[in-house]
């Protein structure tokens, strides 16, 4: 077993396409061509400035050594020093340097303004993604790794852009210069410095493969203790109930073990490559010294030349350190697109027909037919569904778990398409509506209630944000909840914190119904609420659903059949399929499947 889980381990973190993922990141900064020309313009003239610096040093102490040789020689100390020329070559300096801090400023800041574009681009992808993505995507996915491929990983790859973009290029500039003006100062010093370029680079590359695997793992890991953190706390009161603390924390130590050791490795290889870096480049730095010193000794070279020489070793070896950190920064980054890009690579739900009708004061008349569905092609749920339901009509759908009730509501509100037959709106087929227009005809009022942090107004409008504050005030009186919103600190304006835990389950069922009353829905989908609160509320609850009802259809998935009893049609449901379906009383005298559900409700 553990054989087997390391082989999977290695095959997930094998790296895909780093070059291609670049390529790909790359690819946003297409929309900024000026400011990235403007970038590479202010990178190039900051780094010129900046590498004429030492040049120009080297004169200072050219003029300096030339006027105390020439003051030993007479015996009067500094005699010979011309500070003119030493004032005008430090004055030189100071504008040489003040330019080059100006235009690496300007640099920095267009590079900001360039980076922060380009991911927020990237999360607007990531969020236009989502909204396209097929429901089944969130069905096979944990919320804990989506939420770490839209934040944790956005937030990387953003860290990486501000921080390495403007060091990258002044890197390469400042490479370039360098070597430049070393072979204006000496050719054969040039050549022993060059030997560090490749060597670094070599011993890099070298690292980076073999890291590479271990920065993605912990960036799968990541995702995957993102995920259980989020699923634990979200329970930690059943935890508690169960006396799981312990398990739960041992389950969350294997994985944060898994974490670690991916962790380590990276940071391992990360952290080896500046002392390999340094360890090349101070050879070269030895080997420079003793020419230079010999070339000095026998007047081929300057004191000043020599001076100037070293200065530029220096900072030549630092920005070949720079690219290494940079290129050790880019494995976890490169890691975490990857992850980014796959979900952008996601199969998008079916795309819509270009000719869609649109739905205007529908009378709410629905019919399945001849539906066929399946969530895999292998695995047909539904075989062969034929139901007609006329306008203003109560339909109950009961059954046992797994029956398909819920699979019946996704199907009418277009969360997967069908694999054949069709389901039409008044003699509409649902695939000539656009989803937005289809789903604006629909209210729901689950079973499991959602509301947002925010305040209880909002919430209420949340279907409909243009309502006016009294129809809002309506709303809640008809489902039942206006006097209690206004006993509460704030009334309407009190904010629902994020698990909605400052109000109780059926208070929140209730909000959930004046919803479905703001929004003026002309079909309902209800599952039924009531299991999980005190009698007082449940009649509350149903006597709001009776009203909201009334006039339209109305699909109501059923756990108590005492509550549908006044349906006009029942839909009694076993293995994808209807079996039975007519009022109570019909399928009462019918002594089958829906005769043995409601009596073992009342045995």
């Amino acid at each position: 077993m553990k054989t087997t889980n390391k082989k999977q381990d290695a095959a997930n973190n094998k790296a895909k396409n780093f070059g291609g993922t670049v390529k790909r990141l790359l690819g946003f900064f297409a929309p900024y061509k000026k400011q990235l020309v403007a970038v590479l313009v202010f990178a190039l003239l900051g780094t010129l400035f900046l590498i004429i610096g030492p040049k120009v040093l080297g004169e200072a102490t050219n003029t300096i050594f030339a006027g105390v040789a020439s003051a030993a020689e007479g015996n009067e100390a500094g005699a010979g020093i011309d500070f003119v020329r030493l004032s005008k070559i430090l004055a030189s300096l100071v504008v040489i340097y003040g330019l080059s801090a100006l235009f690496t400023y300007m640099q920095q800041r267009v590079t900001a303004r360039v980076a922060q574009r380009t991911v927020f681009d990237l999360r607007e992808a990531v969020d236009h993604k989502i909204q396209r993505l097929p429901l089944n995507y969130f069905d096979t996915h944990t919320h804990g790794d989506i939420l770490s491929r839209t934040t944790t990983d956005i937030e990387r790859i953003s860290a990486t852009i501000q921080q390495s973009m403007t060091q990258l290029i002044t890197a390469v500039f400042t490479i370039i210069g360098i070597i430049v003006m070393m072979f204006s100062i000496s050719w054969q010093m040039t050549l022993i410095a060059l030997l560090v370029l490749p060597a670094a680079l070599f011993l890099s590359s070298m690292v980076v493969r073999k890291s590479q695997k271990y920065y993605i793992g912990q960036q799968n890991k990541l995702g995957s203790v993102n995920s259980y953190v989020e699923e634990m706390y979200s329970g930690h009161n059943i935890i508690k109930l169960y006396n799981t603390e312990q398990r739960t924390e041992n389950e969350f130590d294997e994985m944060n073990d898994a974490l670690y050791e991916d962790a380590r490795r990276s940071q391992f290889a990360s952290s080896i490559l500046m002392p390999i870096t340094n360890l090349v480049g101070n050879v070269g730095y030895v080997g420079i010294c003793v020419l230079g010193g010999i070339m000095t000794s026998n007047g081929t070279l300057t004191v000043g030349a020599i001076q100037a020489f070293i200065q530029y070793m220096q900072q030549f070896t630092q920005p070949i350190v720079q690219t290494s950190n940079i290129i050790n920064l880019l494995q976890s980054t490169v890691a975490a697109a990857e992850r980014v890009f796959e979900l952008l690579d996601e199969e998008e739900q079916e795309p819509e027909n270009k000719e869609l009708k649109t739905l205007e004061d529908i009378k709410g008349e629905i019919t399945f037919d001849h539906v066929r569905f399946g969530y895999t092609p292998d695995r047909i749920l539904i075989s062969d569904m034929n139901v007609h339901v006329s306008p203003g009509h109560k339909v109950a759908i009961v059954g046992p778990t797994g029956a398909g009730k819920t699979t019946l509501v996704n199907l009418l509100m277009r969360f997967y398409e069908l694999n054949s037959g069709s389901i039409q709106v008044d003699g509409i087929d649902i695939r000539d509506i656009s989803r937005k227009n289809l789903r604006q005809q629909f209210g729901m009022v689950l079973q499991e209630t959602w509301l947002y942090s925010g305040t209880i107004r909002d919430n209420i409008r949340y279907g409909r944000p243009e309502a006016t504050d009294e129809e809002v005030y309506e709303a809640c009186r008809m489902a039942n909840v206006d006097s209690f919103i206004r006993t509460l600190p704030g009334g309407y304006d009190m904010v629902i914190n994020e698990e909605g835990s400052n109000i109780s389950q059926g208070q929140k069922q209730l909000l959930t119904i004046a919803r479905a009353f703001c929004a003026r829905p002309q079909v309902l989908i209800l599952d039924e609420a009531t299991s999980s609160v005190d009698t007082r509320t449940e009649k509350l609850i149903q006597d709001a659903m009776d009203k909201l009802t009334q006039g339209r259809t109305s699909f109501m998935i059923a756990h108590r059949l005492s509550t549908i009893k006044d349906a006009d049609i029942i839909l009694v449901m076993k293995d994808g399929d209807i079996i039975e379906q007519g009022s109570h009383d019909e399928l009462m005298a019918q002594n089958g499947f829906y005769t043995g559900l409601y009596n073992s409700q009342f045995a």
